[in-house]
């Protein structure tokens, strides 16, 4: 008889790239968000928020209400936090899987460009 196949929930691949993120961001200092991807350009910081914004966003959408500027908050070392918040927020709306994957998808091409 065959094992059965362990069920992957929709939010799980999300909540991995939010753990493998945090981890990587979690002990950066100030100079280290500011100073640009290895790509180039833009600072660390602005393309974490931007994750952040996106994330609340989707959140908004999948709760049906009205999107809301995420703070942009003076102190860098808070995103990880902010991080945390939006997607602990879009989990609970609950949107198709689609919309999580999705997610997990922007949120691990974010952890590349950092």
């Amino acid at each position: 008889m065959n094992a059965p196949e362990p069920v992957v929930r929709p939010a799980e691949p999300l909540l991995r790239q939010l753990d493998l993120l945090v981890r990587q961001v979690g002990h950066w200092t100030p100079p280290r968000w500011a100073a640009p991807g290895p790509s180039g350009g833009t600072a660390r910081a602005d393309l974490v928020h931007r994750l952040v914004q996106r994330l609340a966003d989707l959140a908004a959408a999948a709760a049906g209400e009205p999107a809301r500027p995420v703070p942009r908050l003076e102190n860098d070392l808070a995103l990880p936090d902010q991080l945390r918040v939006v997607v602990a927020d879009l989990v609970a709306a609950d949107p198709a899987p689609p919309v999580l994957a999705g997610a997990a998808d922007e949120m691990a091409t974010v952890r590349q460009a950092l």
